[in-house]
């Protein structure tokens, strides 16, 4: 390829000097003694050179060929070296919007198989087209102020595509009931955590998923991360030495409890159980006895390990260490909530499996139950990549898309900032709903940028929010406008003047965002040109007929999918087994 570039750029230079070689045969057929007579019968000679089309290969004319092709390649050299560059009509920016010919290459010709991002945009699911220019993440950021429509404009749509496994987070409950009965009629399996009323709520034990050393500690950091009661947050003492003990309470109870025992309740009555003397260093409770004989039964085991770091303080300190972590796990003193942490029924581990839908209910008014969400997401994120790495071979077989709505209220993911880079191969993506890019900073400080990076698509819906318009502002641009001022001067004698020029403008200023139409919305994808498109039209999707925003009769009740008999179809197999009085009262005797 660089030879045939190389050949390609000099040939013209190369032509020029054959040519030229009929210069040197005109030059030696010229009749004259000296050179003036030569000049002046050269003329002559030319056309008798040039009459013949091929080259002159005399030395003496290969000479002047390379002599003159030289020069020219010289020339070219120089003049471009020293010309100035002008692009009429870009002198400022060239900033415009996008068309949908810009967009075409990312749409698919089906429409299930697509994200639905505005009324005219969409962005395939395929995550390796045939051009691979044209792969893109399909992680997207919503940003909207209260009533710009995240929900019915973005999530719904995207709901109602049913061509993945969704996991979505649903303040106030409203979105399970408007959706359940599409989800459940094209064959979902639908699970909904309530943080709101936990009787209405499925089970979720976080324990459940703990397979390892690492999984205790992920789930310790964040529990830490989103608890309310943060102890003395001033000091990070207090919170490290509050995970050793978590760390080794934890590790104790998925190693050595039963499994109906490996939940919250059994770790906060061990907790309970740790009475501190500080008259008496001696003293040993019976979570120090537990420790002991299983250091004895199990020398060097990592619970023990653990607690031998928090044993290090002793007396007062102790003593404060354990009121903060009775502080933090205050939650858990509610019966309902512990009563949900008893065991498991999410699975999150096999929502990649088949098409599941996920709702996480919280309310929007009171975030003491939001570190629960915050704990889904957090195994789920490492539960799925693990199961795409070790079962499926980096691929899940269903697509799961998280719609975190209200992502800044549900409390910090830990390392989201490496999960946004990382769960796009394993056939996983998330979408962040906020009301303005501010929130993400509060919340992940210095690893915002990160996060908003790695979301290959952006819509705006709206706001007024003055950092969110700055940003948005200058990520569109600059355009060159032409512009001409008239004036006018009086006196004896009156005369007008025009005068036309270029100025650069911002494609839209902060004033035309905070006054955009608000069935307008603001749609970037890494690579193209910003689309200013209309909001989607939910009536329009064909399986609008089917939510409860269309027909009230087509509201899902929870409840009532909750509560259902298991109902065997024909071709399933099952086991029966018989349990006689005998039976009973051995299973009796055995427990």
């Amino acid at each position: 390829m660089k030879v045939k570039k190389l050949v390609l750029t000099n040939l013209p230079y190369v032509v020029l000097g054959l040519v030229c070689t009929n210069l040197g045969e005109a030059w030696r057929m010229a009749s004259g003694s000296d050179a003036s007579e030569k000049i002046l019968s050269l003329f002559g000679a030319i056309p008798a050179a040039f009459g013949n089309p091929l080259p002159s290969f005399h030395a003496l004319d290969l000479c002047v060929g390379l002599v003159c092709g030289l020069l020219l390649r010289l020339a070219v050299y120089l003049r471009g070296k020293n010309a100035k560059k002008y692009r009429h009509g870009y002198e400022y920016g060239a900033a415009r919007w996008g068309t949908a010919e810009d967009i075409r290459p990312y749409v698919d010709s089906v429409f299930k198989n697509n994200i639905i991002l505005t009324q005219t945009e969409r962005l395939t699911m395929n995550s390796r087209p045939k051009d691979p220019k044209a792969a893109r993440n399909k992680n997207v950021l919503i940003v909207g102020g209260s009533g710009s429509g995240k929900t019915r404009f973005f999530i719904k749509p995207n709901i109602m595509q049913l061509h993945s496994s969704y996991v979505v987070t649903d303040p106030k409950g409203q979105l399970v009931l408007e959706t359940g009965r599409l989800l459940e009629r094209a064959g979902y399996e639908i699970r909904v955590l309530n943080t709101i009323n936990f009787k209405k709520s499925m089970h979720y034990n976080p324990f459940a998923y703990i397979h390892s050393e690492k999984d205790i500690l992920k789930l310790v950091t964040c529990l830490i991360t989103n608890t309310t009661g943060q102890g003395k947050s001033g000091d990070e003492f207090w919170t490290n030495a509050e995970k050793l003990l978590y760390t080794a309470l934890i590790g104790y109870i998925h190693y050595e409890a039963p499994p109906a025992e490996q939940n919250f309740a059994t770790m906060l009555e061990m907790l309970n159980s740790m009475e501190v003397r500080e008259d008496d260093e001696e003293f040993k409770n019976r979570v120090d006895l537990l420790m002991e004989d299983l250091e004895r039964r199990k020398p060097g085991h990592f619970a023990t390990r653990q607690y031998a770091k928090f044993k290090l303080a002793a007396g007062k300190t102790a003593k404060s260490i354990l009121v903060s972590c009775g502080a933090r796990l205050s939650p858990f003193d509610i019966a309902e909530l512990r009563d949900v942490t008893a065991y498991d029924e999410l699975s999150l581990d096999t929502i990649g499996d088949k098409k599941t839908a996920l709702f996480l209910i919280m309310s929007d008014t009171d975030s003491t139950f939001n570190f629960l969400i915050s704990m889904v997401y957090s195994q789920l994120f490492n539960l799925l990549c693990e199961k795409a790495d070790d079962v499926y071979g980096g691929r899940l077989p269903v697509h799961v898309r998280c719609l975190i709505d209200e992502c800044a209220n549900i409390g910090q993911i830990p390392n989201l900032e490496k999960l946004m880079a990382t769960i796009r191969s394993r056939e996983i993506s998330a979408c962040l709903v906020l009301q303005a890019q501010s929130q993400l900073k509060a919340l992940y400080k210095d690893n915002a940028e990160t996060i908003t990076a790695n979301c290959d698509s952006y819509l705006f819906l709206g706001g007024k929010e003055p950092s969110t318009l700055k940003d948005l502002s200058q990520s569109l641009g600059r355009e060159t406008i032409d512009t001409y001022n008239t004036g006018e001067s009086r006196g004896r004698e009156q005369s007008h003047s025009l005068n036309y020029q270029k100025l650069g403008r911002e494609l839209m200023s902060v004033d035309d965002l905070a006054t955009m139409d608000g069935n307008k919305c603001i749609l970037q994808i890494r690579g193209l040109r910003p689309f200013y498109s209309d909001k989607y039209d939910i009536t329009k999707h064909p399986n609008y007929k089917y939510l409860s925003d269309a027909n009230p009769k087509n509201t899902f009740d929870v409840e009532a999918y909750m509560s259902r008999k298991l109902k065997l179809k024909a071709d399933e197999e099952y086991d029966v087994y018989e349990i006689d009085d005998v039976d009973k009262e051995e299973l009796t005797d055995d427990t």
